[in-house]
């Protein structure tokens, strides 16, 4: 999401510096790319005098630059951002974005508790979750978008069987994301005689969950989808590995947004995600994708049947889902909603004084 903010930067009224807590290739990319970046080493918030040196160091950075306002891209940032802004005499020009359904979480309670103009979330369902946190804020929600592809997109190099649907799911492998439990609705549609191949793309990126990484080649075996299921591990672009899809499914339940869905969508492939959170905002049901009452994989299972059964019912919800995302959902159209959103939380101009 930031990435394709910064891609269309110009097409809007504000320039953007950022501030990294952690040196890494990212940042390193866009100050090649000719942004004001700024690595700004903050350690673990448990760490707390790293923590109040980097609080200091944010806070004599803004008193310099004198920004418009501050975005803290996430929770955690807001902990360090709001009381930075607010040693800067800056409180006033605080946004955040709750990258999640907040569900009360000690590090949301604390972000929700400093100062901030507006909290930015993904979908309606994120900022009604967030409204329940106290003190309330303002939300603003802000639907994703994705690029659009190129008009012939080139597969990724990999063998798949002929002839037989291919099921994707795209993400972190995290449990969360669900990944088990479409292996578990395969297995179901192969005890039914429907044969389909998972496709499942993405590694532990980050390490967050190595454990569940590691469970899914066993569960695999387990469920004997042993040939009927590939495992890319981590990539650096989905895009190439979506164009083999007949289906991709998002897992998640709930799903703050659903990016990856918009991604499918771009390309004309039918796509299919629980009917909770973002994606049921934005996805109609058997017009432009298909949604599960629940992540469960009984429910997947049904929800994929018609879907692995008709290439004509794919084909007809993969043609309305790029109509859908053309019109709504390209990057373009997200960086316009956003920049709408930024302009309208600028603090007032100071009242002009007498003559």
């Amino acid at each position: 999401m930031l990435q394709s903010i910064l891609d269309g930067a110009g097409e809007g009224p504000f320039e953007f510096e950022l501030i990294f807590l952690e040196d890494g290739p990212w940042a390193r990319a866009l100050a090649a790319e000719g942004f004001a970046v700024t690595v700004l080493p903050a350690g673990r918030l448990r760490q707390v005098h790293r923590y109040l040196a980097a609080v200091r160091r944010l806070a004599a950075i803004m008193r310099a630059r004198r920004p418009a306002l501050i975005l803290n891209w996430s929770a955690k940032t807001q902990l360090y951002g709001a009381p930075a802004a607010m040693l800067a005499g800056m409180s006033s020009r605080v946004l955040w974005w709750q990258q999640n359904i907040p569900d009360g979480s000690p590090i949301d309670r604390l972000a929700t508790a400093l100062p901030a103009r507006a909290v930015f979330c993904y979908s309606a369902a994120a900022a009604r979750a967030q409204r329940r946190l106290r003190p309330r804020r303002a939300t603003v929600p802000v639907a994703a978008g994705s690029a659009v592809p190129a008009a012939q997109g080139q597969p990724a190099a990999i063998a798949l069987p002929p002839g037989v649907p291919v099921v994707g799911i795209v993400g972190r492998l995290e449990q969360w994301k669900g990944q088990d439990r479409l292996l578990r609705a395969q297995a179901l549609l192969r005890a039914q005689g429907i044969d389909v191949h998972c496709l499942i793309v993405g590694g532990d990126a980050w390490e967050l969950a190595p454990e569940y990484a590691a469970s899914l080649p066993r569960l695999v075996a387990e469920l004997g989808l042993e040939g009927r299921v590939t495992l890319t591990g981590q990539v650096p672009d989905a895009g190439p590995y979506i164009e083999h899809m007949d289906v991709l499914v998002n897992a998640s339940d709930p799903e703050p947004f659903g990016i990856v869905l918009l991604e499918g969508m771009a390309r004309g492939v039918a796509v299919l995600a629980v009917d909770s959170g973002g994606p049921s905002e934005f996805i109609e049901h058997m017009r432009t994708g298909m949604l599960a009452p629940s992540g469960d994989p009984v429910a997947l299972a049904e929800a994929l049947e018609p879907l692995v059964r008709s290439p004509e019912l794919r084909a007809r919800l993969g043609a309305a889902g790029r109509e859908s995302f053309l019109r709504d959902y390209t990057d373009t159209a997200m960086r316009a909603r956003l920049f709408a959103g930024l302009a309208a939380q600028l603090p007032a101009p100071p009242a002009a004084g007498p003559a």
